[in-house]
């Protein structure tokens, strides 16, 4: 029989693994924050999303894409139903017609003023729940390990 990972090795990785125990806190942030803006139709990602775009000026696609750590695909594919709900357009950059702009709308805008004290509110009870660290050292550890 081949050279087989033991149960104590599998309890270890469980126990200590930073990837599993980040994956598994994100998806319950993730589920958190879901069910706080279900009742606006949108979806965490989807609030990071368009927080990224409320700028003073429309954004390019790639830093979009650089701030919330997907690639550009990801991106496109994450925009087209925001965009179908009128909640953002892409729009020719005057400055380079080969690159896109990312816009909010007024629909847009509305929405993340309707959305952003939702998230200030579950964000402070986040915070609260936070108390091995703090919360802002974990945010500084999360960012280092980014």
């Amino acid at each position: 029989m081949a050279n087989q990972v033991t149960f104590s090795q599998t309890l270890h990785v469980k126990d200590h693994c930073l990837c599993l125990a980040a994956q598994k806190a994100a998806r319950a942030l993730a589920r958190r924050f879901d069910e706080a803006f279900r009742h606006l139709g949108i979806t965490s990602g989807q609030f990071s999303l368009l927080m990224s775009l409320n700028r003073p000026e429309p954004p390019p696609m790639g830093p979009v894409a650089d701030l919330l750590a997907m690639d550009r695909t990801t991106l496109t594919a994450n925009l087209k139903p925001l965009e179908r709900r009128g909640l953002l357009e892409i729009i020719p950059n005057p400055k380079d017609r080969r690159s896109r702009l990312l816009k909010l709308t007024d629909a847009g805008h509305s929405l993340l003023a309707e959305a952003a004290p939702i998230w200030e509110s579950e964000h402070a009870k986040v915070d609260a729940m936070v108390t091995a660290c703090g919360p802002q050292d974990l945010r500084t550890a999360l960012s280092e390990l980014a």
